[in-house]
């Protein structure tokens, strides 16, 4: 971008160019979401004032930002933020970016939660704490914990928590699984479930900056959701439920072990926005 004068709309348009012959899959979006920031307004904003040139200051404000999405990383972490399930999240590279896939998880946990009494929850691997911080918000008689083996993560969740106003329904843990002999009538979980031999495929955006911890599983991808079916078994009690965010052509495989060598048993696998088998639902037996 040289120093002459540009318009919001020829920005948008060269960004929108650079991106796209990067690459980078929503070229246009990304350019929306990185000038908005920049200028301190809405994408609406942007399409009421396309025509206005831009000063010095702001061509300045917008240049690191497309300088960092060149570099690939995710918009979220330029942003600081990522809108999930209608709130704002906030995120940083200590955390996964929540994804619209992990809503499907949410819709059949809230299915599973009662609107008039208490339940406890338990949400292994909060990351930012978008799964345990919507349930409690969308159920205000739930009690929820929510464990991260991340210390760093779990600043993150309860920052969210306390902005989203929740803090005090929501009991964060640092644990690799769970801690304690507490008992829970609903586990939900996204956990790390990319096999080793994936890692290289991922886009550079998940791969280069997004907390490997959180992503990779062993061989096949299903180590901690084995670890996890298993270590939830003495903190559950017969008709419990529990509901697993899995990759694709990961669910047979989830729902085998389960009946082989746990006490659950499926219930459903759901498909997410994609039509992928996204979420096996368990009930203890």
């Amino acid at each position: 971008m040289t120093d002459r004068i540009w318009t919001i709309r020829e920005v948008l348009d060269w960004a929108t160019r650079d991106f796209a012959a990067r690459g980078i899959e929503s070229p246009r979006l990304d350019a929306e979401l990185l000038v908005a920031e920049a200028l301190g307004i809405d994408r609406v904003g942007l399409y009421l004032d396309l025509h206005r040139p831009l000063v010095d200051r702001e061509r300045s404000s917008i240049r690191p930002l497309v300088a960092r999405r060149r570099e690939r990383e995710p918009v979220a972490y330029i942003l600081g933020h990522r809108d999930f399930y209608g709130r704002r999240f906030s995120v940083t590279r200590d955390v996964l970016v929540p994804r619209p896939d992990t809503e499907t998880l949410v819709d059949h946990a809230l299915d599973c939660i009662p609107a008039d009494q208490p339940f406890r929850v338990l949400d292994i691997g909060t990351g930012s704490g978008a799964i345990a911080v919507t349930l409690a918000a969308e159920r205000p008689l739930a009690l929820v914990t929510a464990t991260d083996i991340s210390q760093a993560a779990l600043g993150v969740a309860a920052k969210n928590a306390e902005r989203l106003g929740v803090s005090d329904r929501i009991r964060f843990e640092r644990a690799d699984l769970l801690n304690g002999a507490e008992q829970y009538d609903l586990v939900v979980s996204n956990p790390p479930y990319i096999a080793r031999s994936e890692m290289e495929s991922l886009q550079a955006e998940v791969r280069e900056h997004e907390p490997i911890g959180a992503l990779a599983a062993g061989e096949d991808g299903l180590e901690i959701v084995r670890a996890l079916l298993t270590a939830t078994e003495p903190a559950t009690a017969t008709g419990a439920q529990l509901l697993v965010e899995v990759g694709a052509g990961q669910a047979v495989s989830v729902q085998d072990f389960a009946s082989s060598n746990t006490a659950w048993q499926t219930v459903a696998v759901y498909r997410d926005l994609n039509h992928i088998e996204r979420v096996v639902h368990l009930r203890r037996i």
